[in-house]
């Protein structure tokens, strides 16, 4: 029986850990800005411009591309 409340106390420490450690996170500032890093996977880092020399024409089949 005695093993029980070595685990309650225990578990109640952990658990107060964890309680001071989020309040400590939310104090530094961790948790202030939520949208942006999820927006940031969807953009590229830099944008580039193609060039006419790099757009290839289609051709369609049975047409020869004009050069």
């Amino acid at each position: 029986m005695s093993i029980i409340f070595i685990l309650i106390l225990i578990s109640s420490l952990v658990a107060s850990a964890f309680v001071i450690a989020f309040i400590w996170s939310v104090k530094s500032g961790q948790y202030d800005d939520t949208y942006s890093p999820s927006v940031r996977l969807l953009f590229d880092d830099s944008v580039k411009k193609e060039s006419k020399k790099d757009v290839k024409t289609k051709s369609t089949p049975g047409k020869i591309p004009k050069k």
